[in-house]
């Protein structure tokens, strides 16, 4: 739809899905949506993911896993803090298991973007504990997330739009800049 707000794309590691937010049912409210791939190079009809991955709330930043998982954000009722982040596993039947990350990840303030290696073994957060958000790394621990801490960025603005690289060594990020506003910056972490 032409008014509708549709942003953070992501694609599927095998490229047959494109996954994003979109509040072309209900606006102000992003849900979650997804599109397939043709063969052709064209896409399918966009479709609206059911609950329990959506839910009256904002649902935002879908991350696509290659285990089928879905990372995202979301400020449904029943999480840790204010908005906190969950993964969405696709059942047989095509309804989803939604869980939200256990703590250290989620905590009582606001956790809501997030991407995660592909090895799985590094996850870097946007999280907002105290006046602005900031971007958090974190450590798989066996079964556990260890932080290890801030990602060198400003302290005065805040951070978003985490995207790491294949290996989890390297961040793409926006913030602001004097002036500007949206800058992407890359650091190794």
């Amino acid at each position: 739809p032409a008014n509708a707000l549709e942003p953070d794309p992501a694609y599927t590691p095998d490229g047959a899905w494109l996954y994003y937010a979109s509040d072309r049912t209900t606006p102000g409210d992003l849900d979650i949506w997804r599109v397939a791939r043709r063969a052709d190079g064209g896409w399918g009809e966009p479709e609206r993911l059911p609950a329990p991955v959506n839910t009256p709330q904002t649902e935002l930043l879908p991350r696509p896993q290659a285990d089928g998982r879905l990372l995202f954000g979301s400020h449904r009722p029943g999480g840790v803090g204010g908005r906190d982040l969950y993964f969405a596993t696709p059942r047989d039947d095509g309804e989803w298991d939604v869980a939200p990350l256990p703590a250290p990840v989620n905590t009582p303030g606001d956790e809501y973007e997030a991407d995660l290696a592909r090895d799985g073994g590094v996850l870097v957060v946007v999280a907002n504990r105290g006046e602005r958000s900031h971007l958090y790394v974190y450590d798989r621990d066996g079964d556990a997330w260890r932080e290890r801490g801030r990602v060198p960025a400003r302290d005065d603005v805040f951070q978003v739009g985490p995207l790491l690289s294949p290996d989890g060594k390297r961040l793409l990020f926006a913030q602001a800049h004097d002036a500007a506003s949206g800058e992407f910056f890359l650091v190794d972490l």
